[in-house]
C-alpha cells in the first residue's frame, strides 16, 4: 500500500462500516468448515477495515487480531467490537512488515478486499511464517473481471467520472489493478493446497443513498475527494439514477470468491 500514501481510505470508516454490502453467512460457513474452526487458536485479518468479517468469527477462535493502516478504520472497528460485546479482539495500526516481530502466530490469515493493494509475494513470506504448522490462508473477494455491469452500475462510473476525472484516484496515485491472478501468485508462493471457490452469488437492493454511502466508502470516490461540490454531485448522481429507476431500488447479483491454501509443514 505505499506508493498510494497514507491517505487512501481518509474518511471513509463511517460509511464503510454502514454501506458497503455484508458477507453472506455461506462465506463463515465454508471457512469453518475448509479451516476445521473449532475456537481454538487466533485469527489475524490483515487489512480489516472496520472489522465486522472479524467480529463474525468470534466463536470460533480464542484470539482475533486485525490490522490495518488507517486509524479511522480501526476506531469504527473498536467502536462495533464494544457494541457487539466482542472482547477477544484487539485492532493494531500498521502494515504486516512493521507488526511482524511482536504478533505472534495464527491459525488462520484472512484477506478480504485488501491483498490487491500490497506487494503480494512478500505479504504472502510474511504471512507464511506466521501461521501455525498447517494453519490457513484464505484470500475473499467479490470483484469479477468477467462480470459485465449494469446499466445502472456504468451510469455511476459515469457520474463519478464526470465530477473526478477519468482516473481512477487512490490516495497519492492512481489504481491500477494487478495483472497477475491472486491465485497464481499464492500458488508461486510456500503455501500448499491452493484452491479458489466461487460461493453462489446471491442479491442485494441497493437504495440512491446507499450507493452513494458505498461510494463514499471507497478509495476512488471518498467524500472528501469532491470538497466544495458534494452537494451538486449528490444531486447529479440522484437525479440520474432516479431517471434510470423511478422506484429508487437498484439490484445487483454478488458472489464471493475465496482463495484458500495451507502451510502444510508437515507431510501426511
Amino acid at each position: 500500500m505505499n506508493e498510494y500514501g497514507s491517505n487512501l481510505f481518509k474518511g471513509t470508516a463511517v460509511y464503510y462500516s454502514e454501506y458497503r454490502p455484508q458477507y453472506p453467512s455461506s462465506l463463515i460457513r465454508f471457512l469453518i468448515q475448509q479451516f476445521s474452526l473449532n475456537g481454538e487458536g487466533r485469527l489475524l485479518d490483515l487489512g480489516c477495515g472496520t472489522g465486522q468479517l472479524a467480529l463474525r468469527f468470534s466463536d470460533w477462535f480464542e484470539e482475533m487480531i486485525g490490522v490495518d493502516t488507517e486509524s479511522e478504520m480501526l476506531d469504527e472497528a473498536n467502536h462495533l467490537s464494544k457494541i457487539h460485546r466482542v472482547d477477544n479482539v484487539s485492532w493494531r495500526l500498521g502494515r504486516a512488515e512493521e507488526l511482524l516481530s511482536d504478533w505472534g502466530s495464527f491459525r488462520l490469515t484472512i484477506l478480504a478486499k485488501a491483498f490487491h493493494w500490497m506487494d503480494r509475494a512478500s505479504i504472502l513470506e510474511i504471512l507464511y511464517h506466521s501461521l501455525d504448522a498447517n494453519g490457513g490462508l484464505a484470500i475473499i473477494d467479490t470483484f469479477n473481471v468477467e462480470q459485465e455491469p449494469l446499466s445502472w452500475q456504468l451510469k455511476v462510473n459515469d457520474i463519478v467520472k464526470r465530477w473526478l476525472g477519468n482516473e481512477r484516484i487512490a490516495g497519492d496515485s492512481t489504481y491500477t489493478h494487478p495483472k497477475e491472478r491472486h491465485e497464481d501468485i499464492v500458488a508461486q508462493s510456500s503455501f500448499k493446497d491452493v484452491e479458489r471457490l466461487v460461493l453462489p452469488s446471491y442479491t442485494i437492493t441497493w437504495t440512491v443513498d446507499s450507493i452513494i454511502g458505498n461510494l463514499y466508502s471507497t478509495s476512488y470516490a471518498s467524500k472528501r475527494l469532491f470538497g466544495d461540490h458534494i452537494e451538486r454531485f449528490e444531486a447529479d448522481m440522484r437525479s440520474s439514477l432516479l431517471e434510470i429507476e423511478p422506484t429508487g431500488k437498484f439490484t445487483e447479483e454478488l458472489s464471493v470468491s475465496v482463495i484458500t491454501a495451507f502451510k502444510r509443514e508437515i507431510e501426511y
